[in-house]
């Protein structure tokens, strides 16, 4: 016997069956109710299609959907995806809705990935559709993901940050609910959210970095000239050779070392020649600036050195730094 659709109270009505069209359902609004676990949401992610009409569009026709879940996608894992659909076929059913403004075309409500693939290999995409309005599309979406996908904390924040800024409601049940998490989570994950756009892309979904530390580099950004400074950083080579949650720890360890006072208030001034005493300096370190000034006849020549290697002695440094925070 099919068990009760969980979402009856987002979308309710009997079905009217049509030869020649899909099942319509008719918005009663958004479910109040917070739900306490991921078992719970997965069996309602299965009931949601459980019944359903399930037919087969063309992937082309379907288009994203209207709120972002994803920073990235994960290339390895897709590859596993698209050869078990071509090795296996589909096993389950997307869900869209028809395109709210666009005659003729589908928004996916989920599965993305499996849309994805089936437009990797030209194949028609098995699919349930049910007429939903958009806090209803945002809310299922939200649910299914939190169950099924392996969405990160910051991917998350940034989910629901799109859904609070549409304003479906006053006070957020809206959020709560498609993501099953409680106000003070959604509180720090808004407040995350505000990190710079260009940084949060550098960054990526950064899969095992959890809340507490996606906060403290958040504060750690609230000071302009750290912001300013990290947004420099993020565009280096040494940041951009780090991969996934390298790229996070990076980042949090440069911002933490922006600003960080010294011991001393008294400038340091060394003094330093070669070997041979074709080139001596000047240095001079104030904790603001760091001055370097050659002198002799091989000044130009190794400055000129030292300008043209900058980027390769900063890598050097960096990862110094983090074989010590190691």
């Amino acid at each position: 016997m099919a068990r009760k659709n969980p979402f009856a109270n987002v979308m309710s009505g009997e079905a009217a069956e049509d030869d020649n069209v899909i099942l319509t359902y008719t918005n009663k609004g958004a479910s109040k109710a917070l739900i306490s676990s991921l078992d719970e949401l997965t069996a309602q992610a299965d009931r949601l299609l459980e019944g359903e009409t399930v037919i087969e569009l063309d992937p082309d026709i379907i288009d994203e959907s209207f709120v972002r879940d994803r920073l990235e996608h994960d290339e390895a894992d897709f590859g596993e995806l698209l050869t078990a659909i071509k090795d296996r076929g589909q096993d389950s059913p997307i869900l869209v809705r028809p395109h709210p403004s666009t005659s003729g075309r589908y928004m996916v409500v989920f599965g993305h990935r499996r849309l994805k693939a089936a437009k990797s290999l030209k194949r028609k995409i098995r699919a349930v559709v049910k007429d939903l309005k958009d806090r209803d599309h945002v809310l299922a979406q939200g649910q299914e993901n939190t169950a099924r996908a392996d969405l990160s904390f910051i991917e998350k924040a940034m989910f629901a940050a799109e859904i609070s800024r549409r304003q479906f409601d006053s006070d957020n049940a809206i959020v709560l609910s498609a993501l099953s998490i409680d106000r003070a989570t959604l509180s720090k994950m808004l407040a995350v959210s505000t990190i710079p756009k260009e940084i949060l892309d550098a960054v990526g979904a950064a899969k095992s970095v959890g809340r507490d530390r996606w906060y403290e580099l958040k504060n750690c950004l609230e000071r302009p000239t750290t912001q300013q400074e990290a947004k420099a950083f993020v565009e280096t080579d040494y940041f951009k050779s780090k991969v996934g949650d390298e790229r996070f720890n990076s980042l949090l360890a440069f911002a933490k070392s922006v600003g960080r006072p010294t011991r001393s208030k008294m400038p340091k001034v060394y003094k330093w020649a070669s070997d041979d005493k074709s080139v001596s300096a000047d240095i001079k370190n104030d904790s603001k600036t760091y001055t370097l000034a050659l002198k002799s006849k091989d000044a130009a020549g190794f400055g000129d050195f030292i300008a043209e290697n900058l980027s390769e002695l900063y890598r050097t440094y960096r990862a110094k730094l983090d074989k010590q925070g190691a």
